[in-house]
């Protein structure tokens, strides 16, 4: 499978291993990384979201988890080749079984959430078979700093939920952005903040193309440090 060329880095990627996507680029660009000194990300996939946060902010330290082999093999691949390689970790990881004493000051992932799938990939993924939102909510809560920020993307489907959820782990929803696939269309994401402490909730809308295979002026924007390809037309 072809290479997914950043300006300042490169994805390689793998017929096992979801491949570089939009919501990973969204949560990757939009994530709140200013004050962040440890971030944790689970499930990396190819290490796409942890090398963009790597560029935003440039003296955080990254670890990340998969519970995917193969994964964790593109991850340290594009980790190491990556030009902040000094600050990224990777390692073969359960997150249910995950244990340290470290607090994180921001725990980021794009989690499972397709019900059913024929896909071994998908299995892994995206299902909740190996991890489920109650699991990844409660865990997550546990291991943020005081300050820290639980960041997600998701379906806007499952949003009502996974909110309810994250309350009843003593998560507070502090940011909120409505992701339109297209103009004028119904939601199709949820880019999700949580943090220990209770705030005002900040709530935007954020639009991926103006028209069918035209990108819209705020994604051409967001993404201007990383994607190297022009507007489509």
């Amino acid at each position: 499978m072809k290479s997914f060329k950043f300006k300042r880095f490169e994805i390689q990627q793998s017929a096992d291993v979801f491949r570089v996507g939009t919501d990973g680029v969204l949560l990757g660009a939009l994530a709140n990384i200013d004050v962040a000194e440890n971030v944790l990300e689970i499930g990396t996939g190819t290490g796409l979201i942890s090398l963009m946060l790597s560029q935003r902010n440039v003296s955080a330290d990254f670890l990340g988890i998969d519970i995917n082999q193969e994964a964790v093999h593109l991850t340290k691949l594009n980790f190491e080749n990556s030009p902040f390689n000094v600050r990224l970790k990777n390692i073969l990881q359960d997150f249910k079984t995950f244990e340290t004493d470290e607090k994180f000051d921001l725990i980021i992932s794009n989690p499972p959430y397709f019900e059913t799938s024929d896909s071994v990939k998908d299995k892994i993924a995206r299902q909740t078979v190996e991890l489920n939102f109650r699991q990844l909510i409660s865990k997550s809560a546990n291991l943020l700093s005081e300050n820290g920020i639980f960041s997600v993307v998701i379906p806007f489907e499952a949003g009502e939920d996974f909110i309810e959820i994250s309350k009843e782990s003593q998560l507070f929803l502090n940011r909120k952005v409505n992701v339109y696939g297209i103009e004028n269309s119904k939601i199709k994401r949820l880019i999700l903040e949580f943090s220990l402490n209770e705030s005002e909730l900040h709530e935007s809308d954020f639009i991926i193309e103006k028209s069918p295979r035209e990108y819209s002026d705020q994604y051409l924007e967001l993404t201007k440090e990383f994607h190297v390809f022009k507007n489509r037309s």
